[in-house]
């Protein structure tokens, strides 16, 4: 081709081109329909699947082997999960002018509900914001408390070592020492925190939300205002039974501890109650139980002597799920799950359920130590583990709970359970304790659910109040021991400042977990266990059922289970109880026998309820 034609040919080829682009320029993008919603929705389930496989898989590494390297893979994955749900969540905007189908619409907006932590579209921003959580993660996996005078590392105490030894601990010094020196895990997080925080909240804007907050409140098929509301309604239901027995638990403490518990304003120390966090006070129904109770049993103590294995503590959560009529667990589940602590690496003992590939691929990670608590818990992490397998054939996005609420209660249900004719009738006691056992079984029960409430309320509170600017980073711990002043009547060990930041103490504050759906779940629980006992055919006390081998029973919770999120959550609560809103009556009737006898220990000491908010909620005294 000579050079004159080489010459016409390009230019040919460019007017073609440019005449090409001209008319693409011209064309409008095809007008969004029912069926292009349907087929965008169908490729965004798919994508996030594969992304939020490969993010469990990373995950699961990064908090069973944790190490500089595991954290930047995790960032990693997340910073891919999120990038992907961002633009798919500005892609769905496209149809919202439609009159879409129920399943489709409900998927958008769950779509842009999932991402309880959002992220600047900005990838840098993006980046920053997964290291940063990452890297709050795993200090809380690294934390130890170092006694004073520890010559060594290894004498150094990780949060499930430093757990048991405050649950056994009677040394109000060594409580006082362990409290404190397990804080210090916090201070280093709090500017990291901070920016968190920023960066959370403008990825909460760009998405149409105010803050991370109102995100995480729009999740419960109600406004944030209304979800707000809800919470406090519930917490007035609640209320009267946390303060008797508070009220009840300070004078035992100070009968035990003397000034070390007593003080002016009515307020319990942090560090007296048997668990890090105050949260739950079981640990301490020694120092608590009633004058002359009639023998009972530690579930613990039963399972020590037997040389219960910890994957047997495992079986017996699983037994209980095949007498409802559940299926047994993957062989993967025992092949994969870490149910001890490995002696060779660090690790987060923080017991949780994982669907690592929203199918059969389910696994627990705790480190079993035998005692009650443990037993309870693999009751509870079971219950996230068969509500996965329940829902696993929905698409992608309804794969979930009917709300978060929901997959923290369904175990708790099941634990309700483990009463002293369940425990005869898979052989762990021989005889059933009498009647007059009841008081001080529903007293060691309320010692967790009940004093739990006001502790699951704040922290979110706590949270939502930090996201809005409400709370500013300069008054981060204050505005936490002001909430645990008002809810909870608990006031700190020792003096606290802003050179601390107590939040970051707490695993779901560096985590990223929200934590309003463990209140939920506390009030959930009651209700489903009701209605599994009406199922079952049960008429007696509520606190004396068990419905361990209802067929019935079962077939009411699998009917709840398989819904996942596919529906707002008041229909799928009405499939398992014929009622639509969420109600404490139950819970209020189940330990009705305990509050009459809290009043009374409360009247004939003359012992009044309530305490004194301070004006300085971090002064110990």
């Amino acid at each position: 081709m000579s050079s004159l034609h080489r010459s016409a040919f390009f230019a040919a080829v460019a007017f073609t081109l440019a005449a090409g682009f001209y008319a693409v320029a011209q064309t409008k993008p095809a007008a969004p329909t029912v069926a292009s919603a349907r087929a965008f929705m169908n490729k965004a389930e798919a994508d996030l699947l594969k992304l939020s496989t490969l993010g469990q898989r990373a995950e699961w590494v990064d908090e069973t082997y944790i190490n500089d390297d595991t954290d930047l893979l995790t960032a990693a994955e997340n910073d891919r999960l999120i990038a992907r749900t961002t633009e798919l969540v500005d892609q769905a905007k496209a149809f919202a002018s439609l009159d879409l189908p129920a399943d489709i619409k409900r998927k958008i907006l769950l779509l842009k509900l999932s991402l309880t932590l959002p992220a600047p579209h900005n990838a840098k921003l993006r980046e920053e914001l997964t290291q940063v959580a990452s890297s709050l993660n795993a200090s809380y996996g690294k934390g130890k408390y170092c006694p004073d005078g520890a010559a060594k590392p290894d004498a150094c105490l990780g949060i499930d070592d430093l757990e048991e030894r405050m649950a056994k601990s009677r040394d109000p010094k060594e409580l006082a020492d362990m409290w404190t020196g397990w804080r210090k895990v916090g201070a280093p997080m709090r500017d990291r925190y901070s920016r968190f925080v920023q960066l959370s909240n403008q990825g909460a804007r760009e998405i149409g939300f105010a803050d991370t907050g109102t995100l995480w409140r729009a999740g419960y098929d109600m406004t944030p205002e209304q979800f707000s509301a809800e919470l406090e309604r519930l917490w007035t239901q609640v209320e009267p039974l946390y303060k008797e027995l508070h009220a009840y638990v300070r004078r035992r403490l100070i009968a035990k501890y003397g000034a070390d518990a007593g003080r002016k304003d009515g307020m319990i120390p942090a560090h007296l109650l048997g668990n890090m966090w105050a949260q739950e006070w079981g640990n301490v129904y020694d120092i608590v139980a009633p004058p002359a109770a009639p023998a009972t049993y530690d579930i613990g103590d039963i399972l020590k002597e037997r040389k219960t294995t910890a994957r047997q503590v495992v079986e017996y959560g699983e037994s209980f799920f095949r007498s409802l009529g559940f299926e047994k667990l993957p062989d993967t589940f025992w092949q994969r799950s870490m149910i001890t602590r490995p002696a060779d690496r660090e690790v987060v003992c923080h017991a949780s359920a994982w669907d690592v590939d929203f199918d059969q691929d389910v696994r627990l990670k705790l480190c079993i130590h035998g005692t009650t608590d443990d037993f309870i818990t693999v009751h509870h992490e079971l219950g996230h583990v068969y509500y996965y397998l329940q829902y696993r054939n929905l698409p992608f996005l309804f794969r979930n709970g009917a709300n978060d609420g929901f997959h923290e209660a369904i175990g708790d249900s099941l634990a309700l359970s483990i009463t002293p004719e369940y425990l005869k009738q898979i052989g762990l006691i021989q005889t059933i304790p009498p009647a007059s056992a009841d008081l001080p079984i529903l007293l060691r029960t309320a010692l967790d659910k009940i004093a739990f409430l006001p502790f699951g309320l704040l922290i979110d509170k706590w949270r939502w109040e930090v996201f809005s600017g409400q709370v500013k980073p300069a008054d981060y711990n204050k505005a936490w021991w002001a909430l645990r002043e008002k809810y909870q009547g608990i006031a700190p060990t020792v003096d606290r400042t802003e050179a601390d930041f107590d939040p970051g103490a707490k695993y779901h504050i560096p985590a990223n977990t929200p934590y309003a759906r463990y209140f939920l779940a506390r009030i959930y629980q009651f209700q489903f266990y009701r209605a599994m006992c009406r199922a079952a055919g049960y008429t007696g006390p509520l606190n004396r059922c068990s419905f361990y081998g209802s067929k019935a029973a079962g077939d009411k919770l699998k009917a709840m289970l398989a819904a996942g999120q596919s529906r707002p959550w008041p229909e799928t609560l009405k499939l398992m109880t014929g009622e639509d809103r969420v109600d404490a009556s139950a819970m209020v009737e189940y330990f009705q026998p305990l509050l009459t006898w809290l009043r009374q220990q409360n009247a004939e000491a003359n012992e009044k309820t309530g305490w004194t908010v301070g004006a300085d909620p971090m002064k110990a005294h």
